[in-house]
C-alpha cells in the first residue's frame, strides 16, 4: 500500500495552464494538507483547532460585507442584522473575561498590539518589553510594532532558567527610566508574571500598563494562568486561535475606563485606534466564529484549561526522563501550554524540527537565552493546545514524549512515522465544544471541477 501520510506538494501549475486546472490542484493541495495533518501529532504552541460550529460562520455571507465604524455609526449600509452580532460577541467576552469594555475588531494578535499602541503611546515615547531571546513577541522590538510607532524600546532584564521577568530589576528600572508604557507578555510563555507588582510600579510613574495574552487568553479565560485585568493592567491585547481555540482573529479588553496621560480616555482612544488607526473593514465572519467560540468557551474552558497544562507538564517529564534538557527543570518546566527544549546534542533546533516534521511530529524551532540567530537556534518550543483540543491525556503525552526523542536522535523516521500516525488515528474528533458530527481534519466537500 502506498504510504502518503506525508506527500511532497504536487508541482504547481505551469503559468500558462488552464484555469481550471489551477482550481483542481488548488483543491488537491488543501486535500493534502488535511491528509498531512491527519497522520501528524501537532505541537505548535500557537496553533489550535476552531470548534466545527464556529467555522460554520466562515462560509456565510458575512465574509462578503464590509462594516466599518460602530454598531449604529457605520460608514455602510446594510448592517442591521450584523451590528446586533458584534454587540453580543463583545458582551460575552466581558463576561468571559470579567471586562469592563472589549473590542473585538481587530483582525490578529499583532494587529491588536499595534492598535493599542496607537491609542496609548506617541511617538518618541519609551516603553518597557521583555527581551527578545526571553521569549518577547516581535511585535514589541523596534523592528516590529513598536519601533514603526516611533517608539524607543527598552527591556526588562530576564532570568534565563525560566524565560521571565526579573521582577525585582525591572521594578527598579521602571522607578528609574520613567517609561511611558509597561508591557508584560510573552510569545514564549512558561510562568505567570508578577503582573501586580509592575503594576504598581508603573502607576508610580504614571504608565500605561499593556499585557499580550496572546498565549496564555485560553488559560485565562479557564481561571488557570493569572489574572491581568484583576492585577491592574490597563488593557490586554490578544489572539483568539492559541489557548483560546477560536478564528485566526484579534481582541482588546480593557479595565474601568480613565484618562491616559496623553489626555485622551482609554476606552475611546482603544475605539479610535481600532477604526480608523488601524483597520478598515474587520472580517465579519471571524467575529461572528468568536462570537461561538466565547459561547462554547463560557461552557467547556475550564475543562480544557486544565487538561492543556496537565499535558504540558506531562510532557516536558516525559522529554526529561528521557535525557532531553528541557528548560526551567527546577522550577517544574511550565505553567502554562508550552515547554522549550535545548536540543544542541541533536544538532540545534532548526535541524530537529525538521528532522521532527519528516517523522509527523510538527514543531517549531526557537531561541534559547544566550542565542543569537533566530535561523539556527538551540531550541525547540513545544505546546499541548491542538493535542489537547482532540483529546489526548498524560498517557498521551508520554508516548509523544518518546517520539520527539528518538526523531531528534534520528535513524528511526519510518518507524516514528508509523507511531505518530497510529496514534494520531485515534484522536480525530475536536473536545471541549458542541459536537456537530464532523472531524476535526475532515477533507474539506469541495465542488467537483472540471
Amino acid at each position: 500500500m502506498e504510504d502518503n501520510s506525508f506527500p511532497e506538494p504536487f508541482a504547481s501549475p505551469s503559468n500558462d495552464a488552464d484555469p481550471a486546472e489551477s482550481v483542481n490542484w488548488l483543491h488537491s493541495q488543501v486535500k493534502r494538507h488535511h491528509q498531512r495533518f491527519a497522520s501528524s501529532i501537532p505541537l505548535i504552541a500557537s496553533e489550535n483547532l476552531v470548534s466545527p460550529l464556529a467555522a460554520e460562520m466562515f462560509a456565510t455571507d458575512l465574509h462578503n460585507r464590509y462594516a466599518e465604524g460602530l454598531p449604529g455609526a457605520r460608514y455602510y449600509e446594510g448592517n442591521a442584522d450584523y451590528d446586533p452580532i458584534e454587540e453580543h460577541v463583545e458582551s460575552l467576552a466581558k463576561r468571559l473575561f470579567s471586562a469592563p469594555f472589549a473590542d473585538v475588531r481587530p483582525i490578529s494578535g499583532t494587529s491588536a498590539n499595534i492598535s493599542a499602541l496607537f491609542a496609548i503611546a506617541q511617538p518618541g515615547e519609551v516603553m518597557m518589553a521583555p527581551e527578545l531571546a526571553a521569549g518577547a513577541h516581535i511585535s514589541t522590538q523596534r523592528f516590529g510594532a513598536a519601533g514603526l510607532r516611533g517608539l524607543n524600546t527598552m527591556t526588562y532584564p530576564s532570568i534565563p532558567e525560566t524565560m521571565s521577568v526579573d521582577t525585582e530589576l525591572a521594578i527598579e528600572m521602571i522607578r528609574r527610566e520613567n517609561p511611558d508604557v509597561c508591557y508584560i507578555g510573552q510569545s514564549v510563555y512558561l510562568f505567570p508574571s508578577n503582573v501586580s507588582e509592575i503594576v504598581e510600579a508603573a502607576r508610580e510613574v504614571d504608565a500605561t500598563i499593556m499585557y499580550d495574552a496572546a498565549h496564555v487568553l485560553g488559560l485565562i479565560a479557564g481561571g488557570c494562568f493569572q489574572d491581568p485585568l484583576g492585577d491592574g493592567v490597563d488593557l490586554v491585547c490578544a489572539s483568539t486561535h492559541k489557548t483560546f481555540p477560536g478564528p485566526q482573529h484579534g481582541i482588546i479588553l480593557a479595565n474601568e475606563d480613565r484618562r491616559l496621560a496623553n489626555d485622551k480616555m482609554l476606552h475611546r482612544a482603544i475605539r479610535s485606534a481600532v477604526f480608523p488607526g488601524v483597520h478598515s473593514n474587520h472580517h465579519l465572519h471571524k467575529v461572528a466564529a468568536l462570537g461561538v467560540s466565547l459561547a462554547e468557551a463560557l461552557e467547556f474552558q475550564q475543562d480544557y484549561a486544565v487538561q492543556t497544562i496537565k499535558n504540558a507538564k506531562a510532557l516536558a517529564e516525559g522529554l526529561w526522563s528521557r535525557g532531553m534538557q528541557v528548560m526551567a527543570s527546577g522550577h517544574g518546566f511550565t505553567e502554562s501550554h508550552t515547554i522549550l527544549v535545548d536540543v544542541r546534542e541533536f544538532g540545534g533546533g532548526a535541524d530537529v524540527s525538521l528532522r521532527a516534521e519528516s517523522c509527523g511530529l510538527v514543531m517549531n524551532k526557537n531561541m534559547l537565552p544566550g542565542d543569537t540567530s533566530a535561523i539556527n537556534p538551540s531550541g525547540i518550543r513545544l505546546g499541548t493546545p491542538e493535542m489537547t483540543r482532540i483529546g489526548m491525556k498524560e498517557s498521551q503525552m508520554d508516548e509523544v514524549a518518546e517520539m520527539i526523542h528518538l526523531a531528534a536522535a534520528g535513524g528511526m523516521d519510518a518507524e516514528v512515522r508509523e507511531r505518530a500516525r497510529n496514534l494520531k488515528s485515534e484522536f480525530n474528533k475536536v473536545q471541549y465544544c458542541w459536537d456537530n458530527g464532523r472531524g476535526a481534519y475532515d477533507t474539506p466537500p469541495f465542488t467537483q471541477f472540471t
